[in-house]
C-alpha cells in the first residue's frame, strides 16, 4: 500500500516560502515540514541554503543544532536546488533509509525548467560523469562525442576519458512548454552530484538559472526535488511517497502556466502534455 504525504499547501496551489522567511529552526519546520516525526523530518528546502557542510553561512543541520536538535541527513540536494530533503533525528532510523538510497530503491523525481525548446516527449541521458579541474563534475567524454539515437544520448566506449568514471543515467518527460521554456519531470536513476544539471547542460538544455551552465539568467536555479518514494521504515515499512510542491519563485519564468493542472498531469500516471500559446 502506498501512502502519499504532501507539503502544506498555500493559496494558488504552491508552497509560498522563500529563504528570506527562514531565520531559525522553528521557522524552517513551520514553513517547510512535509514529515515532522519523532524519528524523521522531511523538509521542502528553499533554494539557497545547504543541507550541511556550509562554510560561509548556516545550513539546515546547523539551524537545527543551534536550536538544540541533532539531525542526520539521509541524502543531499544542491544548495541551489529546492525541494525534498530527508533527515533522521535518531541514528537508529538512519541506516535503513540511507541503504535505500545506496541500493537505488528510492524513486526520486525532480521538476526542471529549461529556457529551450526541442526536447522529445521523453528521453534518456546515459552519459558517464567524472570530475574535472577544480572538482567540477563533467561528462567523461568530449562533448562532440555525444550522440542521440531514438531519444537516448550516449557516448561510445572509446570516447570515454581515462580516470575514475561514474556511470550515470537520467530519464525525463516533457510535460509543458511555451514559446521560450520547457518543463521537465526528471528522474535520476543513479544519484551522482550535479547529475541532472550536467546531463541536461551537455545535451544543450541547461536548467534555467544554473550558475554553472546558464549564468546571468536568474538568481534562482529552476530545479526542484518534487517527490521521493521509499519504504517508510521509521513507521511500519509501507511504501510512502513524499511530495513537496515548488514555491512561487520556481514558477516565475513560466509565463502562462496553470500550475495545479500541470502538476496533476505531471504526476506518475500522466498521459497528456499541454503546450501553452
Amino acid at each position: 500500500m502506498n501512502t502519499t504525504v504532501c507539503a502544506p499547501m498555500a493559496s494558488g496551489g504552491t508552497t509560498a516560502f522563500r529563504l528570506s522567511q527562514v531565520t531559525n529552526w522553528a521557522d524552517m519546520l513551520e514553513s517547510t515540514a512535509v514529515v515532522d516525526d519523532p524519528s524523521v523530518v522531511a523538509l521542502n528546502k528553499p533554494a539557497g541554503i545547504s543541507v550541511t557542510g556550509e562554510r560561509h553561512g548556516t545550513d539546515v543541520v546547523r539551524l537545527a543544532a543551534d536550536a538544540g536538535e541533532k539531525l542526520y541527513p539521509v541524502h543531499r540536494i544542491d544548495k541551489a536546488t529546492s525541494g525534498l530533503v530527508l533527515c533522521t533525528r535518531v541514528l537508529s532510523a538512519h541506516g535503513d533509509l540511507t541503504r535505500q538510497f545506496q541500493r537505488r530503491t528510492v524513486d526520486k523525481t525532480y521538476l526542471a525548467l529549461t529556457r529551450t525548446r526541442g526536447l522529445p516527449d521523453s528521453g534518456v541521458v546515459d552519459l558517464p560523469l567524472s570530475q574535472g579541474r577544480k572538482n567540477r563534475v563533467r561528462v567523461a567524454a568530449p562533448r562532440e562525442a555525444i550522440t542521440r539515437h531514438d531519444d537516448t544520448w550516449t557516448v561510445p566506449d572509446d570516447a570515454i576519458r581515462d580516470g575514475r568514471v561514474y556511470p550515470s543515467r537520467t530519464r525525463f518527460r516533457k510535460i509543458w512548454q511555451n514559446r521560450h521554456f520547457t518543463l521537465l519531470v526528471v528522474q535520476p536513476v543513479s544519484g551522482r552530484r550535479h547529475q541532472i544539471r550536467v546531463h541536461l547542460a551537455w545535451i544543450g538544455h541547461p536548467v534555467y538559472g544554473d550558475p554553472l551552465f546558464d549564468p546571468d539568467t536568474s538568481d534562482r536555479l529552476a530545479l526542484h526535488s518534487w517527490r521521493l518514494a521509499l519504504d517508510a521504515t521509521w513507521r511500519t515499512g509501507e511504501r510512502a511517497e513524499l511530495v513537496a510542491e515548488p514555491g512561487a519563485d520556481f514558477w516565475e519564468p513560466a509565463e502562462g502556466i496553470d500550475v495545479p493542472t500541470v502538476l496533476k498531469l505531471a504526476s506518475p500516471d500522466d498521459r497528456e502534455r499541454p503546450d501553452a500559446p
